[in-house]
Formats: C-alpha cells, sequence, structure tokens
C-alpha cells in the first residue's frame, strides 16, 4: 500500500483484509480487536511508503483524520530518528511501528500459547507486546528489551495505561535474559545479522526463536523460525518469508562507504566483461530471492546498486574484511557488462559463482533455505542442515 492513496478505513476494516488476505489466522483476532494501534503511536508519526521509500510527517494535533487514516492502514510508521537525537526528521529511522500484515504474520509463525512464557527483543512501541500479553495471559509472561532508554520509557507508559501486564527492561536485547529464562519463545522486531548465544540459552529444549536475519549483501531480512534443540545448545530452522527491520543497535552494516574503498576511480583495477545479465543479479521486486541467495554465498560482503542514467547502471561491491571491491556497469543494449575488480579477493567472481549456483538448483525461493546458529557460529543450507556451509 502507497501512501498516496490510503483509504481513511478502520481497525475493524483493516482486521477483515488481514483475515481475507490469511496475514491473520482467526485465533490472533481477539487480540487485534482489544488492542489497537493507535493507543501505541506517539502524536507525531512519519508513515513510510515501501515502494518509494519516501516519508510524511502526520501530526494528531494538526490532523487527526489523516493521523487516524495511516495508524488503520497496513503501512509501517517511523516513530524515531537517528536513535533520538532529534525530536523531528533526521536522516536514519531507527524506531518504528511495523506493517500490521507483517506483525501478524510473524505472530503466526511464532506459534504462541496461552500461559507461555514469551521475551521480545525490541520493545518500540510496546504494541507487539501487548498483543502477545493479551494472547498469552498473566502478569509478567511478556517481558521485552529495548536498548533505547526514551523508547523503553513511552512503551511502558503506553502498556500501563492498557494494563497490559508487560515488564519493559532497558537493556541490549543482544544479551538476552537469562535471569527471567527460560523462555518459550523469543521474537526479535529488529534485524539481525547473526543470532546471539543468549538468545540459544534462554530458550527451553523446544522452543522457538523468529527473528528477521539476512546477512550484510543487502539490508534485506528474512524470518528465521528455529527450534532450540534438546540438548539446548543449537537453534535450526528455516526461513518462512522476506522481510526488512531496522537493525539491532550492536549488529548494524560495517560497510564504511564508498569513497574508503574507490579512491582513485577504476582505472587501475581489473577489468574483464560478464554476460550476466541485471535482472538475473538484482531480481525483481524489492524482495527478489536471488540477492539474498548470494550474500549467503558470498560472506563478508555488501552491494549497491546505483540508479540507472541514461541506460546505464552500476552496481559495486565491497569486501567487509578488507578493502576489496568490484564494480558492474550494465548498459542497455549491450550484449556484455563491464566488471572491474580490485584488492585481494575478487569479488565478482565470487558474486558470479553464488549467482550461477542458485540459478543451478532451481533458483529456489527463501522457505527452501535455512539456518543453523550455535555459540560459535552459524551455517546457512539448502532443503537439508546436513549440507550447510559457514556463514
Amino acid at each position: 500500500m502507497t501512501l498516496s492513496g490510503v483509504a481513511e478505513e478502520g481497525w475493524a476494516t483493516l482486521g477483515r483484509s488481514l483475515l481475507e488476505r490469511k496475514v491473520m489466522t482467526s485465533d490472533w483476532l481477539p487480540a487485534f480487536t482489544a488492542v489497537p494501534r493507535t493507543a501505541f503511536l506517539p502524536e507525531l508519526i512519519w508513515p513510510y511508503d515501501m515502494d518509494t521509500g519516501v516519508t510524511v510527517a502526520v501530526d494528531l494535533r494538526d490532523k487527526p483524520g489523516l493521523w487516524f487514516s495511516y495508524a488503520h492502514a497496513d503501512v509501517p510508521i517511523v516513530t524515531q530518528w537517528d536513535d533520538g537525537a532529534r525530536q523531528g526528521r533526521g536522516q536514519v529511522p531507527t524506531s518504528s511501528a511495523s506493517m500490521p500484515s507483517v506483525v501478524f504474520s510473524m505472530l503466526r509463525d511464532l506459534d504462541v500459547q496461552p500461559g507461555q512464557r514469551i521475551l521480545e527483543i525490541g520493545t518500540g512501541t510496546g504494541w507487539n507486546a501487548a498483543l502477545l500479553a493479551h494472547r498469552v495471559g498473566g502478569r509478567d509472561n511478556v517481558v521485552s528489551l529495548e536498548v533505547d532508554a526514551g523508547v523503553a520509557a513511552a512503551a511502558r507508559d503506553r502498556l500501563a495505561r492498557v494494563d497490559a501486564g508487560v515488564l519493559v527492561i532497558s537493556r541490549d536485547g543482544e544479551h538476552g535474559d537469562q535471569p527471567g529464562a527460560p523462555y518459550d519463545r523469543i521474537i526479535a522486531t529488529a534485524g539481525v545479522r547473526r543470532i546471539p548465544s543468549a538468545w540459544i540459552s534462554d530458550v527451553r529444549p523446544g522452543g522457538l526463536i523468529l527473528a528477521p536475519w539476512g546477512t550484510h549483501f543487502t539490508n534485506m531480512d528474512a524470518v528465521a523460525r528455529l527450534t532450540v534443540a534438546e540438548d539446548g545448545r543449537r537453534g535450526e530452522g528455516r526461513f518462512t518469508r522476506p522481510v526488512e527491520f531496522m537493525k539491532l543497535r550492536g549488529q548494524r552494516s560495517l560497510f564504511a562507504g564508498h569513497e574508503v574503498y574507490v579512491t582513485d576511480g577504476v582505472g587501475a583495477a581489473d577489468r574483464s566483461t560478464t554476460t550476466v545479465t541485471e535482472p538475473e543479479l538484482l531480481g525483481e521486486g524489492r524482495f527478489a530471492a536471488g540477492p539474498f541467495a548470494i550474500g549467503l554465498r558470498v560472506r563478508d560482503c555488501h552491494h549497491q546498486a546505483a540508479e540507472k542514467r541514461d541506460g546505464a547502471r552500476p552496481v559495486w561491491f565491497y569486501g567487509l574484511t578488507d578493502r576489496s571491491w568490484a564494480c558492474v556497469m550494465f548498459t542497455d543494449g549491450q550484449p556484455e557488462a563491464q566488471v572491474w575488480q580490485s584488492g585481494p579477493r575478487r569479488l565478482w567472481d565470487e558474486v558470479a559463482a553464488a549467482l550461477a549456483w542458485w540459478r543451478a538448483a532451481g533458483e529456489p525461493g527463501f522457505e527452501r533455505f535455512g539456518l543453523t546458529a550455535t555459540a560459535t557460529g552459524q551455517q546457512a543450507w539448502l532443503d537439508r542442515p546436513a549440507d550447510a556451509w559457514d556463514i
């Protein structure tokens, strides 16, 4: 849904839409009805257009009708910029209320049952925690960790106003909650690039960890649904769907910026050509599976696709453990693309090999990939954990 045409639909209308699209299951309807998102949003919000990347400021005090229409719409809403360094809009969104469709699809994946104990990583507005608390019942069955003290305090106040019975702790969620363990479920509402070992030890054997997980290759995540093994030393499972979340503060991108890598232009780099096409590399749409698969195979690499100008688009690749870089220039109408590579890694060669592997495997989607996480590392796999590789 784009911001240009958001209808003034009520909360009940959104609920029916989520049910019809099978995003929300009927057992979550009582929580949806009892816990409206409006109770957890600040007066000043920035609804976000997933298609264009545009945000607009909407203040409840100035435009209440528009504010409620966005609150009742299936759009993500930014609620903080630049880690709270300023009150108004900044450069980087750092806290938000997720799209209701994403919220309820993840809650469905979490398979929550009444009476279970849930640890949430990333309180945000508090809405997700309130939904969980309504579902599981009891007091303090839902514990939520929030690294930002200001965000935690605001969420704590909102949760108290609706008597949600959620314990909000101002703490870096990457470290888990050993004093409160064991939990039946952990759900993260921030993207991660590695599953913290503390989360595995905080969940009882047979319990679930649900987290948006991805590589540094793109900003995209996929929902990892991991079951903790009986020995409590491993979490393992498949990905369910693509998403994109703000990242845990301790796991944000390691990319230092283009100018750190390409200091003197491309003239001194090794040159070659490739028959790989732009659509083959970038895929179609925001959540194409190809780039996700490449990121699983090409470790410690970040890529950026520049805007197309005059029929030409450069795609850059940067090594995150050294200063290796590569660039492929796609030009409309040309059968081959120019490639430049520099540094100890041949990054384009690695990317091209990963793309060829993915295509040879039948271009599998997210649901065929899986993740195994332990205290010492992570492994990805396609179809079978026995065929895993380190990432």
